[in-house]
């Protein structure tokens, strides 16, 4: 299984900021949320990539190209959202 199909787009970027060294209430404010909303989809994140800790989803991040990271799996989550779209309006 693929990140993208792992991971949501937001999940992305939290995951991408904390590698960034962002803090939860920072990470919080460029998102326009609560801190309690990042530390839930940190959780998810753990859970989804088996890490522990917010150093092994920097490191994990880091091994995975860094800050090309979010870049190469944008056009893929941008697609999976697309198709999910496309699939509830025919429903």
């Amino acid at each position: 299984m693929s990140l993208c199909d792992q991971l949501g787009q937001r999940e992305i970027q939290v995951a991408t900021m904390v590698w960034e060294g962002k803090t939860n209430p920072e990470i919080a404010g460029v998102l326009g949320s609560t801190e309690q909303v990042v530390k839930n989809q940190l959780r998810g994140i753990f859970d989804k990539l088996g890490v522990w800790s917010r150093l092994e989803l920097a490191l994990y991040v880091a091994s995975h190209g860094g800050a090309r990271w979010a870049a190469d799996l944008e056009p893929a989550v941008k697609a999976i959202a697309s198709a999910a779209t496309l699939v509830g309006r025919t429903a």
